[in-house]
C-alpha cells in the first residue's frame, strides 16, 4: 500500500497535542513498518533526525506557500505516486480539494467552534471556513476521544461509521523521577527551592489557569507559606493578564512563571510537583494530565469535556468553574498523604493504558482497512 501522510504539523505545531501526535505517528512508522510504502510532506530540515527506511520519501514544502502546495503540488504528487492513502493529522487543514485516492483527517477537537472566543483569529477563520469542506472530503476521521466523536456527529451530523477513535499517549520519556533529584535539578536550573504545586499547558482563557490563582489565593496561610504555584508555558495568550491577576490577589512573590521550558526538562517538573493542577474547561483528550500520572504525580483537573475519559478515576475531578472546589481538593490532598500517594499511584498504572504504539497500530488499521474498502 502507498500511504502519503502530511507531516508538516510536526514542526508547526511542535510542542502542541497535534504536533506531538504527528511525531509519535511518525515515530512508530519509521521504526517499525517495513511493508507499506510512505511519502511524507514536511517542513524544516529535522527530518534527519529521524532513522527513515528505503520504504519512505520526504517532500520539503515551503511554510509561505501554502496554496501551491495544498491546490497543486500535492494533490499532483499523490496522483503521480499512486497513493491508495492520504493521512492529514492536522485537523484536516490543508486537505486538496482535489482527490485521486482515500482521504484521512485526524480532527483532535472543535474548539473553534465550541469555543471560537479562545482561539486566534486567523486560525479560528481557516477552521471554520474549512472545516465544512475537510469533513466531506474524508472518507475516514480519525479523532482523539469518544468525547470528540460525539461533538464531530452533532456540529456536523456525520454517520457514527465514518469516525474512529484513537486515543492518544504520554510519551515514554515521561517517567518518575526520584523526588530529591528533582529538587536539585529545578534548584540548580531554575532557582526553584520549594515543595510546589503545578501547571503545564498554555494560556488560552479555554484552559483556566486564573481558576488556579483564585483558589491558591484562598488557601490557608500555613499551605501559602509551605507551597508555592509553579506555572510552566511560553509568554502568550493569557499570560500577562495572570502576572496581574496574581499581583491583584496579593501572591506574586508565591507564583513563579517559568516562561518556556525545553520538553526534556517537563519530567522534572511533573516528577517533582506535589500535585498538578488542570482545570481546563474544554479538551479534546488533554495530554498534561496524562503525562504527570506517567511521572507519578496526583492530579486535580475537570470533570468536563473529553478528561475524565482520559484520566478516568485515577484523578481529583472537579467543576472547573467553581475555584472553592479547586482550593477544598488542593486542601485536602495536601493534608493527607496517604490519599495524596494512593492517587499518584493509581494514575500511575492508570496512564499504562495509554501508549503510542497502541495509537500508532490501530491508525495503521484504519489505513488498511479504509484501502480494502476502496478496492
Amino acid at each position: 500500500m502507498n500511504i502519503a501522510i502530511d507531516a508538516r504539523g510536526a514542526n508547526w505545531y511542535a510542542g502542541t497535542g497535534i504536533g506531538t501526535y504527528t511525531i509519535e505517528l511518525l515515530k512508530y512508522i519509521t521504526k517499525h513498518d517495513n511493508t507499506n510504502n510512505y511519502h511524507l510532506y514536511w517542513w524544516g530540515t529535522n527530518y534527519k533526525e529521524f532513522n527513515f527506511n528505503n520504504n519512505i520519501s520526504i517532500s520539503i514544502a515551503s511554510k509561505k506557500h501554502h496554496r501551491f502546495f495544498e491546490e497543486y503540488y500535492i494533490p499532483n504528487n499523490l496522483k503521480l505516486k499512486n497513493i491508495d492513502v492520504y493521512h492529514v493529522p492536522q485537523n484536516g487543514i490543508g486537505l486538496p480539494s482535489k482527490k485521486s485516492c482515500i482521504y484521512i483527517t485526524t480532527i483532535h477537537d472543535l474548539i473553534p467552534y465550541v469555543m471560537p472566543e479562545t482561539v486566534g483569529r486567523g486560525y479560528l477563520k481557516k477552521f471554520i471556513s474549512q472545516m465544512p469542506e475537510i469533513i466531506q472530503s474524508s472518507d475516514i476521521i480519525i479523532t482523539v476521544s469518544e468525547f470528540s466523536k460525539k461533538d464531530i456527529m452533532r456540529i456536523f451530523d456525520v454517520e457514527e461509521e465514518k469516525i474512529m477513535v484513537t486515543h492518544l499517549a504520554a510519551d515514554d520519556y515521561f517517567r518518575p523521577i526520584d523526588k530529591n533529584i528533582c529538587k536539585e535539578y529545578l534548584k540548580n536550573n531554575y532557582n526553584i527551592d520549594t515543595d510546589y504545586l503545578l501547571y503545564i499547558g498554555g494560556f488560552s482563557p479555554r484552559k483556566n489557569v486564573k481558576s488556579i490563582l483564585l483558589a491558591y489565593s484562598r488557601l490557608i496561610k500555613d499551605i501559602r507559606d509551605r507551597y508555592k504555584v509553579v506555572i510552566v508555558g511560553s509568554s502568550k495568550d493569557e499570560h500577562s493578564f495572570l502576572i496581574s491577576l496574581a499581583n491583584s490577589l496579593n501572591i506574586s512573590d508565591n507564583i513563579i512563571f517559568t516562561g518556556y521550558v525545553p520538553y526534556q526538562d517537563l519530567p522534572y517538573f511533573y516528577s517533582g510537583a506535589t500535585i498538578f493542577l488542570y482545570p481546563s474547561l474544554y479538551e479534546g483528550f488533554g495530554l498534561p494530565p496524562l503525562e504527570s500520572m506517567s511521572c507519578k504525580t496526583a492530579v486535580i483537573t475537570s470533570n468536563v469535556s473529553s478528561i475524565p475519559e482520559v484520566v478516568g478515576d485515577a484523578a481529583i475531578l472537579i467543576n472547573p468553574f467553581d475555584a472553592e472546589e479547586l482550593k477544598t481538593s488542593i486542601e485536602k490532598l495536601i493534608e493527607n498523604e496517604k490519599l495524596r500517594n494512593d492517587i499518584a499511584i493509581k494514575g500511575y498504572e492508570h496512564s499504562k493504558n495509554f501508549s503510542w504504539d497502541i495509537t500508532a497500530k490501530k491508525t495503521l488499521d484504519i489505513y488498511f482497512n479504509a484501502n480494502i474498502v476502496r478496492s
